[in-house]
């Protein structure tokens, strides 16, 4: 049996270890888009840090994993999928043939359409060539204007800090994290950041960049800042334009089932690049977690080998340390119809907690500076724990959550005894 793996990111590295660990006789080639060994993204915010080195990046420490799994490691980019012949055609011209084919191709940064954004010293912060590029240039008060708070944009951010470089954050949308957090803790977020010396834009688009050593950034606003460096955090797109006429369905991303499968048999997809439903909203999504991705690669490598996998739990979740202020974010934060919420805010203290009801069931929350409560918060969401009389006690008091917890824990322990 021939497994062909495109992406060599987590979903894919764990794919192709756990098709070697049950298939020890079958034929693996893992694709990867970039030279080098298969890395972390996750990571890539600590080593523009300085905290850790390049090889602290890497999913696998031993130069000789693959090799000594019998993966064939390769690099390459796709240009084509033949999915009737089974065949899929590289940039460089090369042909590889498949029985099985799981597309964990990941996603790229999607840069703002503004003239200018192409200039030497502006930047996507996306890859290791993309911190390489920017530690060069990095230094102790190097003027730094970063495009978009999101969830990336602050561990950019607080990757910069660190190398104290002097920073001002530009956001188009009306708040910080914002699809992350909600109004009030994205507004106690700003506040954070602020009080640390970062300079803080909301509402506000780049509408253009003056080349220059240094450049300058033109604002909606009609204000402009002067740059040494410009990067960009403004979001992803799935890597699936070479999918054109395979056959491979696709909206945002490649259209999966809970068993990872595209609408082509023996074609899986998984990560950044694969879009899945959300068994309780039925609504399709793409999960940006690393965790998120190793799972889907796990659940589409067994079902790869017939086994029959399910992943009947996709996790939303973000969980963020921002220049040492803890946020979690889990499960519909954003509320669900017919729902009700509780909010609790002490800017003073930079604490927050907002909770999200459907009837007696905690589906979504966001937590600033509590971090005694993050694990409650995840396992209640996640497992859909019926509140029954606490949920009244919570809408009158969410910071009893630990002692809710525990009386639910106690009350299913009592049943299933």
């Amino acid at each position: 049996m021939k497994h062909l793996i495109i992406g060599s990111g987590p979903a894919g590295v764990t794919a192709a270890e756990t098709l070697r660990q049950n298939a020890p006789n079958d034929e693996i080639v893992l694709l990867g888009a970039e030279a080098g060994p298969p890395y972390a993204r996750t990571a890539l915010p600590y080593l523009l840090a300085g905290e850790i080195p390049e090889s602290g990046t890497y999913l696998r420490e031993a130069e000789d994993h693959f090799a000594s799994l019998r993966i064939d490691y390769k690099t390459g980019r796709v240009r084509r999928i033949d999915s009737t012949a089974r065949r899929v055609w590289t940039e460089d011209g090369r042909l590889f043939e498949y029985d099985r084919m799981l597309i964990a191709s990941g996603a790229s940064p999607v840069m703002p359409l503004i003239n200018g954004i192409h200039a030497a010293d502006v930047h996507a912060c996306w890859s290791l060539h993309d911190v390489r590029q920017i530690m060069q240039r990095i230094a102790p008060r190097t003027r730094v204007v970063l495009i978009g708070a999101g969830f990336t944009g602050c561990l950019i951010m607080e990757a910069l800090a660190m190398r104290g470089a002097s920073i001002s954050v530009v956001e188009r949308r009306e708040r910080m994290l914002p699809d992350m957090m909600g109004e009030g803790a994205g507004k106690m977020i700003r506040k954070w950041c602020e009080t640390k010396g970062i300079r803080v834009r909301t509402s506000t688009r780049v509408t253009g960049i003056q080349p220059g050593s240094p450049h300058v950034v033109l604002l909606s606003n009609g204000q402009h800042l002067v740059a040494d460096l410009t990067i960009c955090a403004t979001g992803t797109r799935p890597n699936i334009g070479f999918l054109r006429d395979s056959g491979i369905k696709c909206l945002q991303g490649i259209l999966v089932d809970q068993g990872m499968r595209t609408n082509i048999a023996n074609v899986y997809a998984a990560g950044d690049c694969a879009e899945v439903v959300d068994p309780v909203t039925r609504r399709s999504f793409i999960s940006g977690v690393h965790a998120n991705a190793a799972d889907q690669g796990y659940c589409a490598a067994l079902n790869m080998l017939g086994k029959g996998a399910m992943q009947s739990d996709v996790r939303q979740m973000d969980v963020l340390d921002t220049l040492g202020l803890p946020s979690s974010s889990f499960g519909q934060w954003r509320g669900v119809s017919g729902g009700q919420w509780v909010e609790m805010s002490d800017s003073r203290n930079f604490r927050y907690l907002r909770l999200e009801f459907s009837k007696n069931v905690l589906v979504g929350s966001n937590a600033i500076g509590l971090n005694e409560h993050a694990s409650v918060l995840r396992e209640l969401i996640q497992h859909r724990i019926d509140l029954g009389s606490w949920k009244d006690r919570l809408m009158k008091d969410p910071t009893c959550l630990n002692e809710a917890y525990r009386a639910c824990a106690e009350q299913r322990q009592q049943a299933n005894a």
